[in-house]
């Protein structure tokens, strides 16, 4: 069994980072036909997801993202595939907006 492990730090808190992860739970449930469960907590939530071949666990803190996920045999074959597109994913989540960049400027 392959395992992914991914952290991204971010400066968003807790209540904006929670914002990225219901959107990054939807694009896997839309792109990647992934069942997502999420779970608030008083310090971080856990976003579970899950599809035949692959599970996994997403932790969102005030301060990071940090993804554990198990592949199956089949799946295996193509990890660095997958991990290369969920780190394009959370890298895209959390770059700044271009409306964002301008008021920084």
């Amino acid at each position: 069994m392959s395992e992914i492990h991914i952290r991204r730090d971010h400066h968003l808190g807790l209540a904006g980072a929670r914002k990225l992860a219901f959107r990054w739970a939807e694009q896997a449930e839309q792109e990647f036909d992934m069942t997502c469960t999420y779970e608030e907590g008083r310090s971080a939530d856990e976003v579970h997801f899950t599809r035949t071949g692959v599970s996994g666990t997403l932790k969102v803190t005030k301060d990071h993202f940090e993804l554990d996920a198990k592949l199956g045999f089949l799946l295996g074959v193509f990890r660095d595939r997958i991990e290369t597109e969920i780190v394009r994913n959370l890298d895209e989540l959390l770059a700044p907006k271009k409306t964002d960049r301008k008021r920084k400027g």
